[in-house]
């Protein structure tokens, strides 16, 4: 309810300003939604704040502005609690011209901003020949939901794959790729390295072990960097073989429009960009390399903490790499906001890497630019999730195990119900549920939130989980099926009709959509859309259990009828913001 929060916020500081004059005009009053449902809708501590500036006491103050308060229609008259805390509550009246101002809507009332803005998100990042594993899945996936809610909210989105797709371990990868598939350079033949970790466990055992292929692997990187024409091939082969890899991953996550821009994307912009940065006066050379050193940074001898953009050997770093993407997504792709969704390990480097492009000058004032960390995943045991051998799970075995869960979890339902279905339909479900079921895990929690991974707890049909979210669809969606009503031919004439207390507390919740949305892009918190749904769902639950929709008379019964409706429809819409589908049946 963004529109009424901000038009509280209005009639709160209008008051003021009628009762205690001009020199509060600047005030911004907090709202919040109240901790009780017995005390209202909203809540403002506004009284308490102007306490000391006022010296009144904040009781009197907060009477006061309510004496002023303008209802206009939206609520009843406010009243004072506690030390003065200012109460409101919505009228039923309002509730009802809002829904049936929204009920056909595409959009479900979330207005386009008047500003739309260039976002990039850069998200995902794995690195060439190396598996993707649970870090690219919180990073992908935790972009992929910010990036749909920007689109959705109707900016123009920039999806970008900042892979490892360059540096000195190609040079092992080459010779190793010489040794083992010496045609693939001298013919067009299609090329299979089989596993990928394997290969490139392969060529760093070579690499470690052999001082001749040490020495070979040094001068691939030489010819690599200096643009060989049949290195680069070797390279483009491996590159090519990885994002095989890597589309598979994609495709089970549902992940489009991913643009990947790797490291030797700007492999040709760094010398150029330390340049600029010495122009700027930003570069002091520190045991032969070139760093930046801000204010306030310091390692854990107390000294001050270089951003190194150029090491000793002459070689460019991820300071310089990122420092000339930064400097390419402002004045090249115009972004209006650059959002870095890259696990928290990398905080400091982002922190300093944005610092850095600040104090060049090369960032705009009006340009938001953040770094989205995110905690990491742990097994049952309290550690980072890992095999049973110590190593790294790859994402694709995790998410075809979630798959297999669900199968498994799939067929003894349907053994209890004494039911059978086609395994077409199986395979269809189990595929969506097990996915799902990874996704909505992970965003469920606050992105900081370090989690314990338990397919047992995930993809329960009880709790704030997929299956829950899925299966709240499915009921309500069932409504429609059971009285043999096309829920999209409804009476456009109907109009939504609240009397029961349970149908004004949904009505609130269908209500808050666009201010969980705007939340969402504030803070980049995927979670906030799921404990909107959370408590969506629950809300409907008491609804229905409560109000009787289709032995309803009418026009009672056509209003819960659309109530179910637009239940159905936000379900549905915020899945999607998760990337995560709906299913007619389960």
């Amino acid at each position: 309810m963004k529109n009424v929060v901000n038009s509280i916020k209005e009639r709160l500081r209008d008051a003021a300003v009628k009762t205690y004059g001009s020199e509060l005009e600047g005030i911004s009053p907090i709202v919040d939604a109240a901790s009780n449902p017995a005390f209202g809708d909203f809540q403002s501590n506004l009284a308490l704040t102007l306490s000391k500036q006022l010296k009144q006491p904040p009781r009197a103050i907060a009477e006061q502005i309510v004496s002023k308060f303008d209802v206009d229609g939206i609520c009843d008259a406010p009243t004072v609690a506690g030390p003065g805390f200012i109460n409101i509550r919505l009228k039923k009246e309002y509730l009802e011209s809002q829904l049936n101002a929204i009920k056909k809507d595409e959009r479900l009332g979330v207005a386009v901003p008047a500003k739309l803005k260039t976002v990039i998100v850069d998200m995902s990042s794995p690195n060439i020949a190396k598996e993707m594993h649970v870090g690219h899945l919180r990073s992908t996936i935790i972009g992929e939901s910010i990036a749909r809610t920007y689109k959705f909210l109707g900016h123009k989105v920039l999806k970008i794959n900042h892979v490892g797709d360059w540096g000195t371990q190609f040079g092992m990868l080459i010779c190793e790729l010489r040794e083992q598939f010496p045609k693939a350079l001298t013919e067009s033949q299609a090329l299979d390295l089989g596993d990928l970790v394997t290969f490139y466990k392969q060529a760093k055992k070579h690499f470690d072990e052999d001082e001749d292929f040490k020495a070979r692997a040094r001068q691939e990187v030489v010819a690599l960097q200096s643009g060989n024409a049949e290195t680069i091939k070797a390279w483009q082969l491996l590159c090519d073989q990885s994002r095989k890899s890597f589309e598979e991953i994609y495709d089970m996550l549902d992940i489009r429009d991913l643009v990947e821009r790797g490291e030797s994307f700007y492999n040709d912009k760094l010398a150029d960009t330390v340049k600029a940065l010495e122009g700027k006066g930003l570069v002091v050379e520190d045991q032969g390399a070139k760093c930046i050193f801000l204010d306030g940074y310091l390692n854990e001898e107390g000294k001050p903490q270089p951003l190194i953009v150029q090491k000793t050997d002459g070689g460019f770093n991820y300071a310089a790499t990122d420092l000339a993407a930064i400097s390419h997504r402002i004045n090249v792709d115009h972004a209006d906001e650059i959002i870095y969704v890259v696990d928290a390990g990398q905080s400091l480097h982002f922190e300093m890497m944005i610092k850095a492009a600040r104090k060049a000058g090369w960032v705009p004032e009006d340009v938001r630019v953040a770094h989205v960390p995110f905690g990491v995943v742990l097994g049952e045991d309290g550690k980072k999730l890992k095999t049973r051998s110590g190593e790294t799970i790859r994402l694709k075995d995790l998410l075809s195990e979630a798959v297999q869960h669900a199968r498994e979890d799939l067929d003894a339902r349907l053994a209890d119900k004494n039911k059978s279905e086609a395994d077409d339909w199986k395979d269809e479900v189990s595929s969506l549920v097990g996915v799902s079921a990874v996704k909505y895990a992970d965003l469920s929690l606050n992105r900081m939130t370090n989690y314990v991974f338990s397919f047992k707890k995930m993809l329960s049909l009880q709790g704030n989980t997929a299956p829950y979210m899925m299966y709240a669809y499915v009921r309500v969606r069932g409504i429609s099926r059971e009285g043999g009503i096309d829920l999209d031919q409804l009476d456009d004439n109907a109009r939504v009709l609240l009397s029961e207390p349970s149908e004004l507390e949904l009505a609130k919740q269908l209500l808050k959509l666009d201010d969980v949305l705007e939340g969402v892009i504030e803070e980049f918190l995927p979670s906030r859309i799921c404990e909107y749904l959370f408590e969506l769902s629950q809300k409907f639950n008491q609804f229905y259990e409560a109000c009787p929709v289709l032995s309803a008379a009418e026009p009672v019964r056509t209003s819960r009828l659309i109530l179910c409706d637009m239940t159905a429809r936000t379900i549905k819409l915020g899945l999607s913001l998760l990337g995560i589908p709906v299913l007619d049946r389960m």
